[in-house]
């Protein structure tokens, strides 16, 4: 039927072609049919948190950043006839997709190179975080016109696309001929606000961020890891973060109290044990880093818990040791608006890049390296970024306190007795509540918690399965996500099984970016 009503309205366009009149009734100055870059640009940041966030209430159980829910992210599994766990593929293809693919083609025109550059750094970050959530993607027909059916690209062609964006992108910010597009860009660029010395570091970081993914394959360059960081962000002050005002429900954070999304999540053992010093001194107490009261929320005892993989609030009904959730209540309650803390308050914005995560790349990098010097300086400006940066989303850190934890048993003090483990864990913390994919590719190239034959991980210690995994996984851990049930295992079945994606194990499947 639709086939039907497209030609005779097709047929009407073609009687009418020279009847200018009969055509304005479809013109509302209000909706432009060919509007400017500036006003597609805005809605863009929001759809690159919704993606992220959406799908976290999934992956952050498998990487244990949530727990409590008893989801299928819990045991890495999966929902059949579900877009749940999608999301990210929605923002890529629907949320951002085409409107980049308009903003470069509009902006070239009018010679806004910032405008273009920006789409560029916007589409290779989702082809970036696409591909490391579900491993061959679409890419090369991916817009292509009149198509209805669409194959499957490897990996490696992704990644590879990545680099190509992020140079043009650089090359585009670094023009200096063009329309006064700095200017232009103020106030619809809620990024950076048109400031193109940033998206250059941003676009480095994203080169950071594909080229030290590639940690087992024979082409890793932990120097151009390095170099990529130094060009990088240079303080919080080059942070990505997408704001939120939090005035309403509409305008509020994904993770708040008012959007009413995280009741039953609660925080987890290992962020409980990193931020106590178990997992960095193997005594519980012994340090109490002091980002702890501004991320997690102590039981009504006093004392910090935090659940294990795919299981419940162990705690009892009358007593006080349950675990409260991410908000810092009970029960599943909702503290109300304006409440919550850290990242799961309603104004608080969301990080899509941070300075601290782009130093622990440089510190394993240098590690790797042999650079090992290096690889300290690093890591601690990680860790005192991640220090000032979770001080200004509660109560404020105090220089004395910030030295505590800097000088501890917590922090290694010389090159010769930092291991990668306490990169890898510092980093972890780091990005608790926003580094969702970035964790999750750290864990997956490193194999999870298989170090050694005895099943001890010497990067994530910490780190443990559930008792069991989804039935589905045939005991192992998930590895990737399914393309988008809706568009996919509906409209491109047969493009599904030519990758497995028909499998029922086949989110079990390792990447390409994790394999030698």
């Amino acid at each position: 039927m639709m086939k039907k009503i497209y030609i005779v309205l097709f047929a009407l366009a073609i009687t009418f072609s020279g009847c200018k009149k009969y055509f304005d009734i479809n013109s509302d100055p209000a909706t432009p049919q060919d509007p400017e870059s500036k006003t597609l640009t805005p809605p863009l940041f929001a759809q690159m948190e919704r993606g992220i966030q959406f799908d976290a209430r999934y992956i952050g159980g498998t990487i244990q950043y949530f727990g409590g829910a008893v989801n299928v992210g819990e045991n890495h599994g999966w929902l059949r006839n579900s877009d749940a766990l999608g999301e990210i593929w929605r923002t890529n293809y629907y949320g951002l997709g085409a409107n980049l693919n308009l903003i470069i083609s509009d902006s070239q025109e009018r010679q806004e190179y910032n405008y273009v550059g920006m789409a560029q750094a916007l589409k290779a970050w989702g082809w970036q975080i696409t591909t490391d959530y579900h491993g061959e993607i679409i890419l090369k027909q991916a817009y292509e016109p009149n198509r209805f059916v669409f194959d499957y690209d490897p990996q490696s062609d992704v990644y590879a696309e990545v680099v190509r964006l992020a140079n043009e992108s650089i090359a585009n910010f670094s023009r200096t001929d063009g329309v006064g597009t700095p200017a232009k860009m103020v106030g619809f660029d809620l990024a950076y606000n048109g400031d193109a010395s940033k998206w250059i570091k941003f676009n480095y970081g994203l080169l950071a961020r594909n080229a030290n993914n590639l940690i087992n394959k024979a082409s890793y360059d932990p120097d151009k890891v390095i170099e990529y960081v130094d060009k990088s962000l240079a303080s919080n002050a080059d942070n990505f973060i997408v704001p939120n005002a939090g005035s309403t429900a509409a305008n509020a954070n994904f993770f708040g109290p008012q959007r009413q999304n995280m009741q039953l999540y609660r925080q987890t053992r290992i962020m409980a044990g990193l931020l106590d010093g178990t997992y960095f001194t193997g005594t519980a107490g012994t340090v109490i880093d002091p980002r702890r009261a501004n991320m997690l929320t102590a039981s009504p005892d006093g004392v910090f818990r935090g659940t294990l993989p795919n299981s419940g609030d162990p705690g009892t009904t009358a007593g006080l040791n349950k675990i409260p959730n991410l908000w810092g209540v009970l029960d599943g309650a909702n503290p109300g608006i304006g409440q919550g803390k850290y990242l799961f308050k309603d104004n608080s914005g969301f990080p899509i890049m941070t300075y601290a995560e782009l130093q622990f790349i440089k510190a394993e990098a240098a590690f790797r390296d042999g650079n090992p010097g290096l690889a300290l300086t690093a890591y601690q400006n990680g860790i005192s970024a991640s220090i000032d940066f979770v001080s200004a989303l509660g109560t404020v850190i105090t220089p004395a306190a910030k030295t505590a934890y800097m000088t501890s048993a917590s922090v290694r003090q010389t090159a010769a007795t930092l291991t990668l483990s306490d990169i890898m864990l510092q980093k972890y913390l780091a990005l608790y509540g926003y580094g969702f994919i970035e964790t999750w590719s750290d864990l997956r190239k490193y194999n999870y918690n298989v170090g050694d034959t005895k099943g001890n991980n010497p990067y994530f210690p910490s780190f443990v399965f559930p008792a069991t995994f989804s039935a589905d996984n045939a005991g192992k851990p998930a590895q990737r996500h399914r393309p988008r049930f809706n568009s996919e295992y509906i409209w491109n079945v047969a493009a599904i099984r030519a990758i497995g994606a028909d499998k029922d194990d086949y989110h079990t499947k390792k990447m390409w970016f994790t394999e030698p």
